[in-house]
């Protein structure tokens, strides 16, 4: 199952003094460095052609390659020469862009900001698992607390607390390190995922939740319907409280992709953002053993009603989505669907035709092989190539947990992807 960070809660205890000098020309010649390759005219090349991509324009397939886990394996901790922990944080950061614009080559904008989210806290539903394992990256199981559906009395709707003072405390600093070199600006983003089923399944735990299908449908219901609401009460308190920002750039959206488009916000926007002026994904990759009908009564109808408040919606994640495709679609504002190496590529080419983004992701094991076979990768391409034939195609290489400490492969696979797109122009 993929994730995704919701939100990048920095330390809240950082002050100005807390960052050497050596520290400060550190991050000051990675930002300057950051600032050269956003002005540069590719860019704004790559941004027009996402936008007309997001907006349904016809356009070359796009490529994007975030390594995720394998980042630890291109940017080493060895790497990392400042010492405080949030400035290696900041560091580690800008040396992705860097080598984003330097090195891997594909279409992802390198944009002249520096974003950073609110600092905050949220509490949980009323209940929390308890996890067991997990340590360094490894499995984990977890106890579920809600054992019995007919009392949900000890649930309550998450909060949200934002220490504003720190988050400005926090810009302010960014701001004195490289402000002049890459603006830093206050671009939130609250979650991941408005699917519900993760909460879900950590609430009660997938065994359980398969046996209440059969065995406790009124009060799986219930539960549903109070995570409906739950969420819903969120997206309001973002709402009014004027705590959303836009996402209509290079903000990362959906389970891989970018916001750039020329549709949001909406047409009455006035500067102060609201649920239809953004974009939102859902999924539910934690039923994929559901079927269709089941999926439809139990977890989409509850996602629906949150998803239709926004702008655009990206659905699906690692799901074979191709199977609940007649349910996913009844989403009047969906835009980008996820088509995951389990899926069948030629059904969602079929259904997506022009009408939707088709945001492929190819199997990462391609590049997590003790042996990396380029040919394997071509033949890959050249197979999505042309079963998405006028599809408004995305290639996104993601949730690689290891690319074998050689970060040639992620260059490759870029290289590769591009060759075999222009081969087929």
């Amino acid at each position: 199952m993929a994730d995704a960070p919701s939100a990048f809660i920095e330390d809240t205890h950082v002050e100005d003094s807390a960052l050497t000098r050596a520290e400060r020309d550190i991050l000051r010649e990675l930002a300057g460095r950051v600032a050269q390759l956003a002005a540069r005219p590719v860019e704004q090349e790559k941004k027009k052609l996402w936008t007309l991509h997001n907006d349904l324009r016809k356009t070359r397939p796009l490529i994007f390659c975030d390594p995720e886990n394998g980042w630890q394996e291109i940017i080493t901790p060895d790497q990392i020469r400042c010492t405080h922990a949030l400035a290696r944080r900041w560091e580690h950061r800008l040396r992705k862009e860097v080598y984003w614009g330097e090195v891997m080559n594909d279409d992802r904008v390198i944009q002249p900001w520096f974003d950073l989210g609110w600092i905050y806290s949220r509490s949980d539903w009323g209940m929390h698992e308890i996890n067991i394992g997990g340590q360094d990256g490894g499995a984990r199981r977890w106890i579920a607390p809600l054992k019995d559906l007919a009392d949900l009395s000890a649930l309550r709707f998450q909060k949200i607390v934002v220490d504003k003072p720190a988050t400005d405390r926090l810009l302010e600093l960014a701001r004195d390190v490289f402000g002049d070199l890459l603006p830093p600006r206050l671009r939130a983003s609250w979650y991941w995922t408005l699917g519900m089923t993760g909460e879900l399944i950590k609430l009660r735990g997938l065994g359980q939740f398969m046996m209440d299908l059969c065995d406790d449908p009124d009060g799986l219901r219930r539960l549903m319907a109070f995570l409906r609401d739950g969420t819903m009460d969120m997206v309001s308190f973002l709402e009014k409280n004027g705590l959303y920002t836009l996402n209509n750039e290079g903000d990362y959206v959906g389970s891989g992709g970018f916001g750039w488009t020329a549709q949001l916000p909406a047409k009455d926007y006035a500067g102060r953002a609201r649920a239809k002026d953004l974009w939102c994904l859902s999924e539910s990759q934690e039923t994929v053993a559901v079927s269709p009908r089941m999926f439809e009564e139990f977890v989409f109808r509850y996602q629906k009603p949150i998803l239709e408040r926004f702008g655009l919606v990206c659905y699906g994640c690692c799901e074979p989505v191709h199977e609940r495709w007649p349910i996913i679609k009844q989403i009047r504002n969906l835009r980008r669907v996820s088509v995951s190496p389990w899926c069948d590529r030629q059904k969602m080419a079929e259904y997506l035709e022009d009408r939707y983004v088709y945001s492929l992701k190819p199997a990462p094991s391609l590049l997590a092989a003790e042996q990396f076979d380029e040919e394997a990768v071509r033949r890959d391409v050249r197979d999505a190539l042309a079963k998405a034939r006028g599809c408004h195609l995305e290639l996104i290489m993601k949730d690689n947990n290891t690319i074998r400490h050689e970060p040639r492969r992620v260059v490759r696979w870029v290289q590769i992807t591009r060759e075999e797109i222009e081969r087929q122009s």
